[in-house]
């Protein structure tokens, strides 16, 4: 139980507690961040509620305010982030029900996303604009990212000992801290750390390009703090050069799985290689490829079953 609170203590002021107590140091920045951004939005919307107040009505209330700013999947990781404090609060006795129970998510409709990849053809086009010329620099940044599919932080952790060029394999094992003051950080989950496979053709690239950087320091950051948006500027005017939608290095990443799942290789390959924690979220992320992949599927079987006689 939580040190000093009652059932007539604020609510805000409880669930600033259980972050500090069950959160802090147990997660990584990004994520106590956004259990802070969820606890300024609990001081703006609710400010005067206390614990024993909550119920089925005032929380869905709550979650009714929230919704009226954020689209559904956003109103969704705050009821997840707030039903952890509010379960506890059950168990300690400050709230006689889960409140929580059969809450209804509701949000504003989604904004028009911009295209998250791009086809084989636009990547070609963008890949050929590419500055691939001598040292290491943004370009060769984006063109890792498009051939292994990494994210932005992993890939600038790269340090030359990553890289196992005699069995064309590249060690994720950590991240950069971009969004704080730089340095190494651990991987998104147990799942992130992995090995993907690399092509001759960038065995051969990075090889001459890493060999003059001690084997312990990151290949791209040249100072600790790098920001997206620096990179993603980049990409854009490559993107813009080359008469090809705009999308951003996360984009890259996409791109990258799209094109594996639509080449045939399994979602449970494409899985592991994203470094994904479950083939559930590379199945939720790219549903839109499987489902046209299906389709392939049904023609194929029709096709199939029409020659026999």
């Amino acid at each position: 139980m939580l040190s000093k609170i009652k059932g007539n203590d604020l609510f805000c002021d409880y669930y600033a507690q259980w972050i500090s107590v069950y959160k802090e140091g147990a997660v990584r920045k990004v994520t106590m961040d956004k259990y802070k951004m969820s606890h300024s939005w609990i001081v703006k919307l609710i400010p005067e509620l206390q614990i024993c107040e909550l119920n089925r009505v005032t929380y869905q209330q709550l979650l009714n305010n929230y919704a009226r700013y954020h689209e559904r999947q956003t109103t969704m990781d705050f009821h997840h982030q707030l039903k952890g404090a509010i379960q506890d609060a059950v168990d300690d006795g400050l709230i006689e029900k889960d409140p929580t129970r059969k809450a209804i998510i509701k949000g504003k409709q989604p904004s028009e996303k911009k295209d998250k990849y791009i086809n084989q053809f636009e990547l070609h086009t963008l890949l050929s604009s590419l500055n691939l010329k001598g040292e290491i620099n943004w370009d060769w940044f984006i063109l890792l990212v498009t051939k292994t599919g990494m994210r932005f932080s992993e890939a600038l952790a790269l340090t030359p000992k990553d890289f196992d060029f005699a069995h064309q394999t590249l060690s994720i094992s950590k991240t950069w801290d971009y969004k704080g003051n730089g340095g190494f950080l651990p991987t998104k989950n147990r799942s992130s750390v992995r090995k993907i496979q690399i092509d001759w053709q960038t065995v051969i690239q990075f090889s001459e390009l890493v060999r003059k950087i001690p084997e312990d320091e990151p290949i791209f950051v040249k100072k600790p703090c790098v920001y997206n948006s620096t990179v993603n500027s980049i990409l854009a005017r490559h993107c813009k050069k080359a008469g090809i939608p705009v999308i951003t290095i996360h984009g890259l990443r996409h791109t990258h799985a799209s094109l594996l799942l639509f080449a045939g290789v399994s979602i449970a390959s494409v899985a592991r290689r994203l470094g994904h924690a479950s083939m559930t979220t590379t199945q939720k992320t790219y549903l839109h490829i499987i489902q046209e992949l299906e389709n392939q599927d049904v023609d194929l079987v029709m096709r199939s079953l029409s020659g026999l006689s």
